[in-house]
């Protein structure tokens, strides 16, 4: 017999009652939000091994190209992972879905060819250390394709959004934090930005403090050579 201790300890992740809600809202947002052709921006031209860090339910899987010959998908929420091995099933590449955390992918260094970040910056608990784990990811000069939602709009949404961080927003939200600058981070990283673009989710409407998005790619740059 287990422990009591371990018996009732949770999973790193933890967010059941988000996992079924977004479950939920993200596949009506495929075609409502437009967010399927912006899967389909987000992963066009991959081949190779891809590594995905918090796959969610698995909605990118169907809009990886013929050219990629694995996706090894790292999902740290029970529900969401189970949903996405159902999702897998249905891609027209082999998807691999494991558990694990960005902070602490249970990967080889360099092991792939490309990282695909989606939607995941704004609720890692440690973004340094998440972006530090995605540079193990590839190779020097491995791309890096992006598509997280972040802070935008003029003061007043941006102070929207800080407030929300402070209250609401992240226990109701899997721990997204809606002010969290992505390109930022990435910059502040280390990565090698390539073109990038901000967009709004929805493009048409209202404009929400989840609506401002970042869209493009990176590169994990060349490590300086040491003196011998």
């Amino acid at each position: 017999m287990l422990p009591s201790s371990t018996k009732t300890r949770k999973p790193p992740v933890h967010h059941p009652l988000f996992a079924r809600y977004y479950a939920r809202v993200s596949v009506a947002a495929e075609t409502r939000m437009g967010m399927g052709p912006i899967r389909d921006r987000l992963l066009t031209g991959l081949s190779g091994r891809v590594i995905e860090i918090g796959a969610g339910n698995g909605l990118n899987f169907t809009h990886y190209p013929g050219t990629v010959s694995e996706v090894v998908a790292i999902e740290p929420e029970h529900r969401l992972r189970q949903l996405a091995v159902t999702a897998a099933a249905r891609a027209e590449v082999p998807v691999d879905v494991a558990p694990g955390t960005a902070e602490a992918l249970p990967v080889k260094s360099e092991a792939f060819d490309a990282v695909v970040l989606s939607l995941v910056l704004c609720s890692v608990r440690d973004v340094p250390r998440a972006l530090a784990e995605v540079r193990r990811g590839p190779p020097p000069g491995g791309a890096v394709r992006v598509f997280e939602d972040g802070s935008g709009g003029g003061r007043p949404m941006r102070n929207t959004q800080r407030l929300l961080d402070r209250t609401l927003w992240p226990p109701l939200s899997g721990g997204c934090h809606l002010a969290r600058d992505p390109i930022a981070a990435l910059r502040e990283a280390g990565f090698e930005l390539g073109p990038y673009q901000r967009l709004l989710v929805p493009e048409k409407g209202p404009r929400l403090p989840s609506s401002y998005c970042a869209l493009g790619s990176a590169r994990r740059p060349a490590e300086p050579s040491e003196d011998r």
